[in-house]
């Protein structure tokens, strides 16, 4: 048993339902805000979902501005011209709707209002020294956990890597959480970004920072993701099996806030921030080989996992079970069209240790993780990644 103290400031305050996104309006002003500055995912207007989003705010009579110019995997410049925009118009509250990109440039532009400069000079943990502008944030993907995080995430244009801003102001003020914005997701992202979701909940159920609150969370997150996201991808139209994925990857965001996550998310920055590979693909294409590295470092929480996904551990060690929990994950990958390996993203071989040296730079999740890597430890995870394995 962890006798670990621990402390736990979550403030967001969650709404969560079937059409809670018409309350958008009345809680921007519960928020202390009367002039919105809306950051959302351009792909929101092409899917026809933006403007049901922004109705209600037309029909209360709450003026907004709009900006869209949001990419999978911004850089930081998106949020210092955010700030610009959004100072220009007066706002004073910031809404984030779409996926992670979305709500992390919200984040960071409700800082740079308040704190001032640019977004590079907030890199890092604890460097915010003021609160934002009050943030809402309404996520339609079941994946990033951003509505509950203090994290806000972003390429460096200068370094072409990829680092966070961390820190208590990040939390959102409110979070509405609406399953029926994640209805028309396409099977492919509701793919990725529910395994980042699954990553989330394993990664903080293992890391080195868990406790008991951090594990109830991601244990139900594990439990919801694990039963709904093959049924979500199946059939995006199961509104039961959207609203639990939706739940899932809150809970999962609420684990991860507060044990942080590990090795996987260590290794798949430099993929985002060297070659553009999207966050939630770039975990799940990993998660499997991670796992494999990581199980003797936490077999009998893995087999913990393993139960909960389903797998058979009756008469099993905890290292026998947990070595049910790679397979099951990857046929999970299998069954939704993930990719098998690093070399279908094409990510070139050559430029693995150049991956292994930055992904051991992002110290907290390298910290958290269960087993310890070094640089060759690093190196032979991305080359079994990249050369693929049959369960």
């Amino acid at each position: 048993m962890n006798f670990a103290n621990f402390d736990v400031n979550q403030p967001t305050k969650i709404h969560f339902g079937r059409g809670v996104i018409d309350n958008l309006a009345t809680v921007i002003r519960e928020c202390g805000g009367s002039q919105a500055f809306v950051v959302a995912d351009p792909g929101l207007r092409q899917a026809g979902l933006l403007d049901n989003i922004i109705k209600p705010l037309v029909d209360a009579g709450l003026p907004y501005e709009l900006y869209t110019d949001i990419t999978p995997e911004p850089g930081l410049t998106l949020a210092d011209k955010g700030a610009e925009l959004a100072r220009a118009a007066g706002s004073d509250c910031l809404v984030g709707v779409g996926g992670g990109s979305a709500m992390d440039v919200a984040k960071a532009v409700s800082i740079l209002l308040t704190n001032g400069g640019k977004a590079e000079d907030y890199l890092g943990l604890g460097k915010i020294g003021k609160p934002g502008l009050p943030k809402i944030m309404v996520p339609t993907t079941a994946g990033t956990g951003a509505e509950v995080s203090f994290t806000a995430v972003f390429i460096n244009e200068k370094t072409k890597s990829k680092g966070g801003m961390n820190g208590d102001p990040l939390y959102p003020e409110a979070a509405l959480l609406d399953p029926e914005l994640t209805i028309s997701l396409p099977p492919k992202i509701t793919a990725s970004t529910g395994i980042d979701a699954f990553t989330h909940a394993i990664e903080a159920f293992v890391s080195n920072q868990a406790n008991g609150m951090s594990d109830m969370y991601a244990m139900r997150a594990l439990e919801m993701i694990s039963a709904s996201l093959g049924k979500a991808y199946a059939n995006g139209g199961n509104v039961e099996a959207r609203y639990n994925m939706l739940l899932g990857s809150l809970l999962a965001g609420k684990a991860l806030a507060i044990a942080g996550v590990g090795l996987v998310h260590a290794m798949a920055y430099p993929l985002g921030g060297m070659f553009g590979i999207p966050h939630g693909l770039a975990n799940a294409v990993l998660l499997p080989y991670v796992l494999n590295y990581n199980l003797i470092g936490a077999p009998e929480k893995y087999a913990a996992v393993a139960e909960i996904m389903g797998c058979e551990v009756e008469n099993k060690s905890d290292r026998e079970a947990a070595n049910s929990v790679v397979e099951a994950v990857y046929n999970l990958n299998m069954d939704i069209g993930i990719p098998a390996t690093l070399t279908e993203l094409k990510i070139p071989v050559d430029q693995i240790p150049e991956m292994a040296k930055i992904a051991l730079t992002v110290t907290r999740p390298v910290e958290n993780n269960p087993r310890q890597p070094n640089i060759d430890d690093v190196i032979a995870v991305y080359q079994s990644a990249m050369q693929g394995w049959e369960c």
